[in-house]
């Protein structure tokens, strides 16, 4: 049997990764893709992996004409999520999203204070950089999350608030104002969206939003063509819904979603 296009971006993609992604194997998926379906080969080649919107909610990546839509609910400061960025979004980006087939909208889910801080970063600047931005946080977290983790609690308690002054002085004493200006990005621009309370409101009424239209309640969740699949939690979990959805062709039902 061929082995499967997406299982072998997956290994690349771990052989690459940086050490900070804690990246780990990817079990070897069972019954998945035969050869010759749909989602075992890019029979439609291009670069729809690198065409980013905005959206209500968040940022949507790929062909806005695809039928299949994937929705990933994360959380900057859940470790899972940052596993599941390093293990699963490359290979996803390799086989479906360039390509044309799938379109994967990445919406935060607002579980403290420091989240604020982090989405707003991300989604600071022009839509074309919001990969690399989600990106840097995502593969860089297992170190400032570190540093989160030894703060001083009165230093903490000032982040979870969230208010405007909470969120600059998490996104200075993480780290984070700095990744993301090494990458080209004024420090100017960066606390300017750090301080739009508007903005940070948004974000909470968005997740408020995502948990009474999904049902969302932990990270990483994500919702195929706008139902959420039931115990689907990371890439182990994703990679044979996708497989079968894809093999069995674009418009088969999804089987234990809601």
């Amino acid at each position: 049997m061929i082995k499967p296009l997406l299982l072998a971006a997956t290994a690349l993609i771990l052989a690459a990764a940086p050490a900070t992604a804690q990246t780990r194997p990817a079990p070897a998926p069972q019954g998945l893709s035969q050869p010759g379906s749909s989602f075992a080969e890019q029979d439609n080649p291009g670069n729809w992996g690198a065409a980013t919107v905005r959206t209500e909610r968040g940022h949507t990546i790929g062909n806005p004409e695809a039928e299949t839509k994937l929705i990933e609910f994360i959380s900057y400061t859940c470790p899972h999520c940052a596993d599941f960025a390093a293990r699963g979004e490359a290979p996803l980006e390799i086989v479906l999203l360039q390509p044309g087939k799938m379109t994967l909208e990445v919406r935060s889910f607002i579980r403290n204070g420091v989240d604020v801080a982090a989405t707003l970063l991300a989604q600071c600047g022009d839509p074309s950089g919001f990969k690399e931005r989600h990106k840097a946080l995502m593969l860089n977290q297992a170190t400032w999350l570190a540093k989160a983790r030894g703060a001083p609690v009165s230093q903490q308690q000032l982040w979870q608030r969230g208010d405007k002054a909470g969120r600059i002085n998490a996104a200075n004493a993480l780290g984070l104002t700095a990744l993301l200006a090494a990458r080209g990005q004024s420090v100017a621009e960066l606390d300017a969206c750090l301080a739009d309370d508007a903005a940070a409101a948004r974000l909470r009424a968005n997740t408020d939003a995502d948990a009474a239209d999904f049902g969302v309640t932990g990270t990483p969740s994500f919702a195929l063509d706008d139902k959420l699949l039931d115990g689907v939690h990371g890439w182990e979990a994703l990679y044979p819904v996708l497989s079968a959805r894809f093999a069995a062709g674009p418009t088969a039902p999804v089987q234990g979603s809601r």
